[in-house]
């Protein structure tokens, strides 16, 4: 390892070693130290117990991973919120993706009524619906966009990945979330949105599939590399 402080990453969710995106989660960050020489910590915050800040302060970087519906919603879109807003590198997967998109529209757009599907079915504006098909242990390709942060990670712009989610960006709401500053980065086979970026911050990439999956194969994500690098950079 180079002779540098660790890199602490906060991973938001509540753990279940049921769940196979945070089986491989683990194994995702181990290589990714690996093949960059870097010390990885992380830490599972329970959204639960994110009330504020201050269980943020010291990450690297936050990484909001699957396993929604989170026990806490607040303290999800809150750990979101101080990675945007703080400029902390941000990846967020599956219900990280979904709750990145929530935070953006209450918090930046200023949509307060924003809601998701699996939570508030009925609410007025629901942002986060459910899927046409349900995407369930299922690998779909996707388009990435030239020049994009995770086009650059994977270095191409076709790939495949796999999914277990059933909930994504209701069609009807998209044109408006995509103000220019948060954009599509990534659409599937049949042109739906599977990943945004936000331009004006050095890392914030929220995927509905899940790229961590590769690491249970013994590949590593080249998107959890990248998150890893940036997070060095951050920690300098």
């Amino acid at each position: 390892m180079e002779n540098q402080r660790p890199l602490h990453i906060a991973l938001v969710g509540d753990h279940d070693p049921q769940i196979t995106a945070h089986r491989a989660i683990p194994i995702a960050l181990e290589l990714a130290g690996k093949h960059s020489g870097h010390d990885i910590r992380f830490q599972w915050l329970a959204t639960d117990l994110i009330a504020d800040n201050g269980v943020l302060d010291d990450c690297h970087g936050v990484w909001c991973v699957p396993g929604s519906p989170y026990r806490n919603e607040d303290g999800a879109l809150q750990a979101i919120r101080f990675a945007r807003e703080q400029r902390r590198p941000f990846l967020g997967t599956c219900g990280g993706f979904q709750h990145a998109i929530l935070e953006y529209a209450r918090n930046v757009l200023g949509w307060a009524d924003a809601a998701h599907g699996e939570t508030s079915p009925e609410a007025e504006r629901v942002l986060v619906s459910p899927l046409s098909c349900a995407l369930v242990e299922t690998i779909d390709s996707l388009q990435l966009s030239a020049g994009s942060l995770i086009a650059e990670a994977y270095g191409r712009q076709t790939v495949f990945e796999g999914y277990h989610c059933r909930f994504g960006v209701n069609p009807d709401f998209e044109n408006e979330l995509l103000d220019g500053r948060l954009h599509a980065v990534a659409r599937d086979s049949a042109g739906e949105l599977r990943a945004v970026e936000l331009r004006d911050h050095p890392f914030f990439v929220a995927t509905l599939f899940q790229p961590e999956r590769a690491a249970l194969e013994g590949r590593m994500p080249p998107l959890v590399r990248a998150f890893v690098e940036v997070c060095a950079k951050a920690r300098l």
